[in-house]
């Protein structure tokens, strides 16, 4: 299995050594000749925090060319936006909104008490969240509304969106639908680190939120990792994987197909085929030249494929799904005859999809799960956005006089072996009381 670690050639999502020198040439030429990446994003930081709107107003100039006399977008933009939405989007977009309510509805924690136990746990919601939405090509109204339905199905008092304005450039139509649909209270016209900050510290425009969500670059990834504590944030998200376990029996032109699929976001993406059926790896390869040959996006997806693709041959189905498992993938896809026999076998993987009609891309827009999931291997202790990113959970004792009584020695020794006098006398104190004979 040690093999199994180098499959996935994983990129660090806050690593800045390999930036592009277009990239280090323009921050040098905003922060000086002295400055780096990591020192820029701490710089606009701590200059949000000091100067608020203002710093906010002189980063979107700077970096986005962008003149702004107001952060909130009006309503009625908004509203036009939806009313100018092709109405099959319209549909798609609300079915999508429908699937994704109902799932997260259905894995809403609940409040539980024990009064004869004397214990319990309340479930909180966070009061305000705000949600990152990259602009440009990047611009993914579906995540919009997985990061927004599950806050609002959690509970979440007020939830913010905030995307970037580039130039005079309008903002994109249905990224401004999909945060109608999704009921967020407020979008803002602000972008990368600013943004950040903005959320993280409050400014006197844009308030400060109890937790951060949202894809972005790696300044906004790094953005997010320093105000962390401030607040909470959803995670550090890498370039996206996805891993297709397949058996003899998969269809090699579904196959290719997800690979595709994956392969066309960004020339870091990773797609990965693990097999133990070296005809369907023949075939699969064949259908990838051909499925390639028409695709408008092709350039992207050959650079993908040859930085981060790979095809694992493996001796049997049971190593295969163990070569899955030390990956720890954002996506697992399980192409094989009895998927849901094998699913008690997945341990670690960001999302599991099992079978031919289950794609990922199912998962990215109309399934019901929220499609921000764990990548970079974090599959192994972490979780796709769910309404439990949202909430609190508050544990509560109500211990009865008999069970303070049954539990109170043990208590007041262990106090004493931790050198904690005063915590053992708190509890003898009432041990006493309850011994303490009534008068008549």
């Amino acid at each position: 299995m040690a093999a199994a670690d180098s499959v996935l050639h994983r990129v660090d999502p806050l690593d800045l050594s390999t930036l592009p020198d277009a990239v280090l040439q323009r921050t040098r030429q905003a922060f000086g000749p002295d400055a780096t990446p990591e020192s820029a994003v701490l710089q606009m930081l701590r200059d949000v925090r000091s100067d608020g709107d203002s710093a906010i107003r002189r980063y979107a100039l700077l970096l986005d060319g962008a003149e702004l006399d107001s952060f909130q977008i009006p309503q009625h933009e908004i509203d036009a936006a939806w009313e100018s939405t092709p109405q099959d989007l319209k549909n798609a977009l609300e079915l999508a909104a429908k699937r994704i309510t109902e799932f997260h509805r259905a894995t809403l924690p609940r409040d539980w008490v024990d009064l004869q136990g004397g214990l319990g746990e309340l479930v909180r919601p966070l009061e305000r969240v705000g949600l990152y939405a990259p602009g440009g090509t990047a611009a993914y109204p579906s995540t919009v509304l997985m990061t927004a339905i599950p806050a609002r199905v959690a509970g979440v008092r007020e939830v913010l969106l905030t995307t970037p304005r580039l130039g005079n450039a309008p903002l994109n139509p249905t990224v401004l639908a999909a945060a109608r649909i999704a009921g967020v209270d407020a979008v803002f016209q602000v972008g990368g680190v600013p943004a950040i900050g903005a959320f993280a510290y409050g400014t006197e425009s844009i308030p400060k939120v109890d937790k951060i969500c949202g894809p972005g670059n790696v300044f906004v990834a790094h953005a997010k990792r320093m105000v962390q504590g401030h607040v909470d944030i959803d995670g550090v998200f890498g370039p996206t994987e996805t891993v297709v376990v397949a058996d003899s029996f998969a269809n090699p032109i579904f196959c290719a197909a997800d690979l595709i699929a994956q392969a066309e976001h960004d020339p870091m993406a990773t797609a990965i085929l693990v097999t133990d059926s070296e005809s369907l790896v023949r075939a699969v390869e064949s259908e990838l030249d051909a499925q390639i040959s028409t695709n408008p996006r092709a350039d992207t997806i050959r650079h993908s494929l040859k930085a981060q693709g790979q095809v694992v041959l493996v001796d049997s189905f049971t190593e295969a799904i163990e070569v899955a498992n030390r990956l720890a993938p954002e996506h697992l896809c399980l192409m094989v005859a009895d998927p849901w026999a094998w699913a008690g076998s997945v341990r670690n993987a960001g999302g599991l999809f099992l079978g031919e009609y289950s794609p990922e891309v199912m998962g990215d827009y109309i399934a019901g799960p929220s499609h921000v999931m764990p990548t970079g291997g974090t599959a192994r202790f972490s979780s796709a956005l769910s309404v439990h990113h949202f909430v609190r959970t508050m544990p509560v004792v109500g211990l009865s006089p008999e069970h303070f009584r049954d539990l109170g020695g043990a208590a007041v020794r262990i106090a004493e072996a931790e050198g904690l006098p005063g915590h053992a006398g708190a509890v003898q104190a009432r041990l006493d009381h309850l011994a303490a004979p009534r008068a008549k």
